[in-house]
């Protein structure tokens, strides 16, 4: 359904009156901003990926306000789902559990698994809330483009596409939940995210990586088409000596060039965490100020670097 013109509200209950009546709303959240559809409406969910232009194999995360929704959602919940809900929900951390029937073929790809996710960010709980219903919501962005941190790249992506934008403050992390497929005998990260590794292993030590197991993969969304991506081309680079200054070019890293004022657009950033925050943001800059190429630097893949060349491996594809 097309729209004129794209509702922009501060009322969470004039957004989430709009998700009873079977619309879309993108809403903010400590990761990224969510376009969300009432997940027990079928129809409503297709909306999402006409508007977002989505592949339909890619299944969808389904945020809830509070626990006692996840009878609805899920068969049951493995012993270290649990420890990891104790500590991490509310928060960036999506967890994939055996799917209950009652959960349409729309949001989990025809899979027999659901990704569920409570985040802590005040309005997404005060929507949550009064939506009154699970919310099925990946980014709310055009498919492939940067991920949204601020309400006006969404209305930029997707104004006229859906019914509403639930404004809010710019998103506290700048990366989307990490992934944990926690159906077999050990938890499986499948998509790094805004909570490390290394805090997943403090509470269930078992936790690894996923390999090569696309039907493990499949169960996540941002594991197997191109992601995150400006319309420039991305170059990751070691040291930013491999930058070639111009004018339409970009940097961005944690090493400064020689001289950043030959760039277009430049972005040094203190630290991992910073460089996270910055980085889809820093992307949507270069975009409306026409840039070319983007140089981005490399970091470790340690704690949230991970999840940072994660993102940039797939832009960068």
């Amino acid at each position: 359904m097309a729209f004129r013109e794209t509702l922009l509200t501060t009322d969470v209950h004039e957004a989430a009156a709009l998700i009873r009546q079977g619309e879309l709303v993108a809403f903010p959240t400590e990761t990224v901003y969510g376009l969300g559809a009432d997940a027990f409406n079928p129809e409503a969910v297709r909306k999402i990926f006409e508007a977002k232009g989505r592949p339909l194999d890619n299944p969808l995360i389904v945020h809830i306000a509070h626990l006692d929704q996840l009878a609805r959602l899920v068969r049951d919940v493995p012993e270290a789902a649990r420890r990891f809900m104790e500590r991490f929900f509310p928060g960036p951390l999506t967890l994939v559990l055996p799917r209950h029937s009652d959960v349409p073929d729309e949001v989990t790809a025809g899979l027999p698994t659901v990704g569920v996710r409570m985040p802590r960010h005040p309005v997404a709980r005060a929507f949550l809330e009064a939506c009154g219903t699970p919310v099925a919501a990946p980014s709310a962005n055009r498919s492939g483009r940067p991920s949204p941190t601020r309400w006006e790249a969404v209305y930029a992506d997707l104004n006229g596409r859906i019914a509403c934008i639930l404004q809010g403050d710019r998103s506290d992390m700048g990366l989307e939940s990490t992934v944990v497929d926690c159906t077999g005998p050990e938890p499986v990260v499948l998509r790094a995210g805004a909570v490390p590794l290394e805090a997943l292993r403090e509470v269930v030590p078992e936790t690894r990586l996923v390999g090569n197991e696309m039907s493990l993969k499949a169960r996540s969304p941002g594991t197997r088409y191109r992601h995150y991506a400006p319309q420039a081309r991305v170059v990751l680079v070691d040291h930013p000596d491999e930058a070639v200054p111009d004018p339409r070019h970009a940097y961005i890293g944690l090493t400064p060039p020689a001289h950043p004022e030959a760039f277009g657009a430049c972005c040094i950033c203190p630290d991992v965490e910073t460089y996270a925050y910055e980085l889809f943001d820093f992307f949507r800059r270069c975009d409306t100020q026409g840039c070319t190429r983007i140089y981005a630097q490399r970091v470790p893949r340690t704690g949230l670097g991970l999840a940072l060349m994660d993102r940039l491996e797939r832009a960068a594809s």
